[in-house]
């Protein structure tokens, strides 16, 4: 029997597992996760779930009995070791062996981690997992003083919920604006406004050197000064998990390297989610996404490829995020400092921004505005002409094309 071995017990490895059955697959199928819990979704572990808004029901793909009725085996707590793609096998923690036919590598990425003197204190937090955000929420219910080390997206919405939990808050960012790397300065102005107004403390241009406390963070030190802390929430970008991948000697840039279909050089070894770096055809190179609809879209996509159809997996990017009373979704891709010009269209409150590289729009953003949502921005990207950026932004003329 044909046996589909999914190493990453995440949303990639769930909507895999969930296509392969869809699509036909009657041999085996097994998930190995290396957390004890089924396969859950992680955008609620920032917003909704560590809000206390999402029961924790709410964040997994499915419950245990789908599983059971579709025979797909989830080995939770299990971690694979290593790869041996000669002998179709990879090894778990403890040495069992466990065979393939195909195997899809869905192992995401981890935190990156502050490297600082007293990292290890009681009271940092890391946000990846159902059970830091089980700590966090805890710390954050407890109110006090909280300090944001990164103010890219997971940094800001733990920002934001501290505040709706009543933490005072402080955010220390050493780039001149938030998510300068990810939206650049323009859109990372309107971030920081949004911030402060909501009575964070922005440190921008400042760098963590240090935590202070015997046995729990007492304070955050840094190139400016000390910052007295409760709570410390690190959130500083992310690392793929590459290591199963280099170790059996599979090609690694940024990520896992696979085609448009996920598809590595070993024919019977594919890789989706945080950890692939995909050949995108618009863009013409590869890029790692570390977003939602990277695991939502990727993992199907990487399915069908182990079930030998011909997929070319083409959309655009996209992310979405929560923070107070704004709601914003993104799609498109540039590299960091990869455009010329941001165009916005609609009032302080609502709008629509567009980054431009020679006149011609690679990306797009709503935030609050639901009823337009995305759509039009996806057009722009997709025709590629350059547009008149004038009439881009005024609200009373009709989009282009």
């Amino acid at each position: 029997m044909d046996t589909h071995v999914i190493v990453g017990g995440g949303l990639t490895g769930a909507k895999a597992a969930e296509t392969l059955r869809a699509e036909g697959f009657s041999g085996r199928v097994v998930v190995v996760g290396a957390e004890p819990d089924l396969p859950y979704e992680r955008p609620p572990l920032s917003k909704g779930y560590l809000l206390g808004q999402d029961d924790r029901a709410s964040v997994f793909v499915h419950d245990e009995q789908w599983y059971a009725d579709q025979r797909v085996e989830v080995l939770t707590g299990r971690r694979v070791t290593a790869l041996d793609r000669a002998a179709h096998e990879v090894e778990l923690a403890g040495g069992e062996r466990l065979g393939y036919t195909k195997l899809l590598l869905a192992t995401g990425a981890s935190p990156r981690r502050l490297r600082v003197p007293g990292n290890d204190l009681k009271g940092v937090h890391y946000l990846r997992r159902l059970a830091h955000a089980d700590r966090l929420r805890d710390a954050l219910a407890s109110g006090g003083r909280v300090v944001v080390a990164g103010a890219g997206w997971i940094g800001l919405e733990t920002a934001a919920a501290a505040r709706t939990y009543g933490c005072e808050v402080a955010v220390v960012e050493p780039a001149g604006s938030p998510l300068h790397a990810a939206l650049g300065p323009e859109l990372g102005g309107f971030f920081a406004d949004l911030h402060r107004r909501h009575g964070v403390d922005l440190r921008l241009g400042t760098t963590v050197t240090g935590f202070a406390g015997d046995s729990a963070v007492t304070a955050v030190q840094t190139n400016q000064d000390e910052i007295p802390a409760d709570a410390v929430v690190v959130g500083i970008g992310a690392r793929p998990e590459t290591q199963l991948a280099e170790e059996a000697g599979l090609a690694v840039d940024d990520g896992v390297c696979v085609d448009a279909g996920f598809r590595t050089e070993d024919p019977d070894i594919f890789a989706a989610g945080d950890v692939a770096s995909a050949w995108h055809p618009a863009y013409e190179r590869r890029i790692r996404v570390e977003h939602w609809a990277a695991a939502t879209n990727g993992g199907p996509a990487a399915a069908r490829s182990m079930l030998g159809h011909e997929v070319v997996h083409d959309e655009l990017p996209y992310f979405f995020s929560d923070q107070y009373d704004v709601g914003m979704e993104f799609t498109g891709w540039f590299p960091p400092g990869g455009y010329d010009r941001v165009v916005t269209r609609g009032t302080d409150e609502a709008f629509h921004a567009y980054w431009l590289a020679d006149g011609r729009v690679v990306a797009g953003m709503h935030v609050n505005q639901w009823d337009e949502g995305l759509d039009a921005v996806r057009k722009l990207i997709a025709d590629g002409r350059p547009v008149d950026a004038d009439r881009l932004a005024d609200p009373a003329a009709p989009l282009p094309g």
